[in-house]
C-alpha cells in the first residue's frame, strides 16, 4: 500500500503518475484535511481517502508532500503508526532526512527528493538522496514511483539545497525569462499572442536540442551567434547588464532560503 500524505498538487501530480504506471486504486490512498477535497480525489481516481494516522499505518510507503512548516506537526501525529522498515519519500524542501528520522518512533527508510512543477506534465526533474536507513532497494522504489512523471537523479544530500534552487525553482526562472521576452516583442510592435507563440516556441525548441542533441549549451549558443550579427548584439547587451551575474545572485539565494526553511523546521 502506498499513501499520499498531503495531496495538493505535487501530491496529485505524483499519485496521477503512479496510477498511470499501472498501481492499482485499491493500492493507494490519501491523506487531506478538506472534505471536498476527500470527495474529489475518490471520485476522479477511485482511491482510499483518509486521516494521515491512519494512513500511516497501513501503508508500506508513504509519499509526504506538505509544505515544510507543516512537516514536524505532520510527523508527530504519524510516528506512532510508522512500522519499522517504512519507505518515507519527503518532497519537502529544505527537510532533511535526519530530521525525519529524529521525529519517528521507529526506524524507517527516509529517502528525500526534490522536484518540480513539470510534474504536471509527465516532465519533472526529481533529484534524490538517501537517509541513514535507506538502501539501494528504497532508491530503486522511489526511482520506479518517479519515473512516470519525468527523469530521476541521485544526488549526495549535501547538495539537495542545491538542487532546490537550481531545478525545483528552475521553472520559474524560465517563465520569467518567458515574460521579459514576450515583453521585448511587444515593445518592438508584435500582438502579445504572437509574440507568446514564437517565445514558447523557441524555448521548447532549444530545450528539445539541448536534451537530444548531447551538446553543451556554450556550442548550442555559437552556433546561433554569428560574427557581428544580431544575436552576438544581444549577448553583449545581456553581458553589460550583468544578466549572467544575476542568475548566479538568485540560484545562490534560492539555495540559502532552502536552508532556511530546513532550519526553522
Amino acid at each position: 500500500m502506498i499513501a499520499i500524505l498531503g495531496a495538493g498538487k505535487m501530491g496529485e501530480a505524483l499519485l496521477s503518475g503512479m496510477l498511470r504506471a499501472g498501481e492499482a486504486p485499491s493500492g493507494v490512498i490519501a491523506a487531506v484535511r478538506r472534505p471536498s477535497r476527500e470527495a474529489e480525489l475518490r471520485d476522479r481516481y477511485g482511491i482510499g481517502v483518509t486521516d494521515a494516522a491512519d494512513a500511516a499505518g497501513r501503508a508500506a510507503t508513504l509519499v509526504i508532500t506538505v509544505k515544510p512548516q507543516d512537516m514536524p506537526a505532520l510527523l508527530a501525529e504519524i510516528s506512532p503508526r510508522v512500522a519499522p522498515g517504512t519507505l518515507i519519500i519527503s518532497v519537502a524542501a529544505g527537510i532533511t532526512t535526519a530530521f525525519i528520522e529524529s521525529r519517528l518512533a521507529a526506524e524507517a527508510a527516509v529517502v528525500r527528493v526534490m522536484s518540480n512543477t513539470p510534474v504536471l506534465v509527465d516532465e519533472a526533474m526529481s533529484v534524490i538522496s538517501a537517509g541513514r536507513h535507506a538502501g539501494e532497494e528504497h532508491l530503486r522504489r522511489t526511482e520506479d514511483l518517479l519515473r512516470p512523471v519525468g527523469r530521476v537523479l541521485r544526488i549526495p544530500e549535501s547538495q539537495q539545497d542545491a538542487a532546490t534552487a537550481l531545478s525545483g525553482s528552475g521553472p520559474a526562472y524560465v517563465y520569467f525569462l518567458v515574460e521579459a521576452m514576450v515583453d521585448a516583442g511587444i515593445l518592438l510592435g508584435m500582438p502579445r499572442n504572437t509574440a507568446l507563440e514564437m517565445v514558447k516556441q523557441a524555448v521548447f525548441g532549444a530545450a528539445t536540442m539541448l536534451r537530444e542533441s548531447g551538446e553543451h549549451p556554450v556550442l548550442l549558443r555559437e552556433a546561433v551567434t554569428s560574427p557581428g550579427g544580431t544575436t552576438i548584439s544581444a549577448i553583449r547587451e545581456l553581458e553589460r547588464h550583468g544578466v549572467r551575474a544575476a542568475f548566479l545572485a538568485a540560484i545562490e539565494a534560492a539555495r540559502d532560503r532552502s536552508r532556511e526553511l530546513g532550519g526553522a523546521s
